[in-house]
Parts: structure tokens; sequence; C-alpha cells
């Protein structure tokens, strides 16, 4: 079999016949996580149409589809929550299918949402089968929508989309195929802030690449393109808030939300420590040291330096952020290569599988309806 000369792997296409049991196997949770939700929401008297796409973040991002940016809400104590937070990506393409086919700019997002998520669970199974093998691939994409919060991905949300362009960002890496690299980090950087770890992760890749003399002029264009999409949003929002460079870092403050290394997070622990939510803080303490500890087995595993560097930096921005503490899982819910020991560990047994991944995914669809009919995405 033919393999990359850079990364020693077999030259397979991850194309739709070689995916379709990653794709099932997603829509399958996925759908279990909806079913189950619909069924909460009959039982609570809550619709379940309402809580994926017109709550929390979902509203902002309609808002922006639908009138631009400059919405504001100042809060009593003086803080303003400005829609300039919210990266343009999403919004954008909500406006433009609401406009094509007349659904709401909410219903909209869950449509890009579906589609997004598709093609997350797609890009997921393709770096899993390009690193470990098909069954590892389909494994990974189930696990990825099995997570806790993974009713997020069924939200007019981000983060499905931002996923599915980090993904096929790191298998273009993978592949050294640098233009689609740059270009998939630029629109992962109008996505989310997060859209740093995806040019991280090319930057380095590139950087390897080059130390072992494989120097072109399509490496130095994907590292070009990479930071494109991110700085064009970064510098806009400053020149329009009057905050220059600085001007995003202002709008994020608003919001409370800064980068202090994890000072405001591990006081948020301890305060629950000292207090009588004792069990909350050390299920928070646990959730910390259980990604950590998968971390560690990804490094283990020897993944690409592409995979290490993205899935370091989300975890970084995500646990050591000062501000929404309640969003943390949904933050590290793109750190898809954290899941590949388990995928691979999974793709050796030989009997059981199927009990765990059903048992994994019931209670996330159980989890995610309890979720979003309780505090909900913050």
């Amino acid at each position: 079999m033919r393999t990359d000369p850079t990364h020693e792997v077999p030259l397979k296409e991850p194309g739709p016949r070689r995916a379709a049991p990653a794709l099932a196997a997603f829509a399958a949770v996925r759908l279990l996580g909806l079913g189950v939700l619909g069924v909460w929401g009959a039982v609570a008297g809550s619709s379940p149409h309402t809580l994926l796409s017109a709550r929390w973040d979902s509203l902002w991002y309609a808002r922006v589809a639908g009138g631009g940016y400059g919405y504001e809400v100042v809060l009593p104590n003086g803080a303003v929550h400005s829609s300039l937070a919210f990266f343009p990506l999403l919004p954008w393409l909500e406006r433009l299918l609401a406009a094509a086919t007349g659904l709401s700019y909410g219903s909209a997002g869950l449509a890009v949402s579906a589609v997004a998520g598709l093609a997350a669970a797609w890009g997921i199974f393709a770096v899993a089968d390009l690193l470990y093998g098909r069954r590892a691939g389909v494994l990974a994409a189930a696990l990825w929508a099995a997570l806790p919060v993974g009713i997020v991905q069924s939200m007019a949300y981000s983060e499905s989309l931002f996923t599915a362009l980090a993904a096929w960002a790191l298998y273009a890496v993978l592949r050294g195929r640098w233009i689609a690299a740059g270009l998939l980090a630029a629109g992962a950087g109008l996505t989310r802030p997060v859209g740093a770890a995806v040019v991280a992760a090319v930057w380095v890749a590139a950087a390897l690449a080059w130390r072992r003399g494989e120097r072109s002029w399509r490496t130095a264009a994907g590292v070009l393109l990479a930071p494109l999409g991110a700085a064009a949003y970064v510098l806009w929002v400053g020149r329009r808030s009057g905050g220059g460079l600085l001007g995003y870092l202002d709008v994020q403050a608003g919001w409370g939300n800064g980068f202090d290394g994890g000072w405001a997070f591990a006081r948020f622990v301890g305060a629950r420590l000292a207090s009588s939510a004792f069990a909350a803080g050390l299920g928070l303490v646990a959730g910390v040291l259980l990604v950590l500890w998968l971390y560690r087995l990804c490094v283990r595993q020897r993944q690409p330096a592409a995979l290490l560097v993205y899935a370091g930096v989300v975890v970084a921005l995500a646990l050591c952020a000062s501000g929404y503490f309640g969003s943390k899982p949904r933050l590290l819910l793109p750190a898809f290569p954290l899941l590949l020991p388990a995928a691979v560990a999974l793709a050796r047994w030989r009997t059981g599988r199927a009990a765990v991944l059903g048992a994994v995914a019931l209670a996330s669809a159980v989890y995610g309806a309890f979720w979003l009919n309780g505090s909900g995405p913050p």
C-alpha cells in the first residue's frame, strides 16, 4: 500500500462509502439525543426547538444574522454584553440559508449545525482512520457524538461548525495539503476565538516540515493563510469599537471573559470544596484530572504534533479562561483528539463494544435533555 513519505501512514481517502459507518453512528447517537429531548420536553412542557435554537448564544447569533453587529445589553453592574463577542461565520451562514429557504434564523442555525455535525464526524473519522484505521475512526466519531454535552452539536451554536473546520484542517495538515489546511484554519478563525488552536497546529506542523527539508511555496501559503480569518475579524472589531488591537479583548472583558492561567477557575473550585457543594467541587477536580490524563494518553500514543498542539491549546483556553465556568465542558467539545486513545482501545475489543457505546450514548442523551431543561449552556 502506498504511504505518505512524510507521515508514514496509508494513503486512504475517506470517501462517503468508507465514512458511511461513522456518519451513521454519529447520526444514530444524535437522533437518540434529540428523541430523549423530545420526550423530556413533552413531559416537562418545554419546547425542544426553543431550547435548541432560541436560547443563550443561539439568540445572539440570530441577532447578528438578522441585524448585523451593534446589539448590546448593559447589565446593572455596568458590564456591557456586546454582539461583537460572537465571530461571524455561523451568522453569515444562517443569513444565507434563511434568505434561500425562508427559515427563521434560529431554524437556519439548526440546519447549519446538523450539516456541520456530519461534516465534523466525517473529519474526525478521516483523521482517526488515517492514523489508526477505519474501526477506530468509526468509534471516534461515535464517541464524539456521545460526549456528555454532545447535545450542543445539535444546537444553533458554533461548536459543530468549528469542529468540522478544525478536523478537516488537521487532516489536510497530516496529508501535507497546506493550502487547504490554511484555508480551513482561516475559516475556523472566523468561527470561534479558539480558532487560534488550529492556526497554532498548522504553524507547528509547517515548521516541523520545513525543518525536515520539506519546503515549498504551498507550505508558506498555508502558513500565511491560516491566521487571516481570526486576524481580520479581531482587527475589524478593534476598529469598530475604537479599542485598537486590544478592542476584542475589551469586548470579551465586558462578558467577564479573559485568560488568567486558570486562577479564577481554581478559586471557583476551591470555593465549592470549602462549602456545602463539596461533592460538586470534587466532581470538577475529577473532571480536570480526567482531561489532563486523556491528554497524557494522547502524548503517549504519539499523536502527530499538529493534533497535540491543537488539543493542548483548546484545553488550555478552556481551563484557563476566567469566566463562565459552566461553559467549560462545552468549550472542550472541539478537543476530539482526546478521544482517540479510547477509540483505539475500543477498536481492539472483540465483544461488548456495542453495549458500551449504547450505554454511553443513552447516558449522554438523558444528561443532554436534563441539562437543556435546567441551567443549559451559559
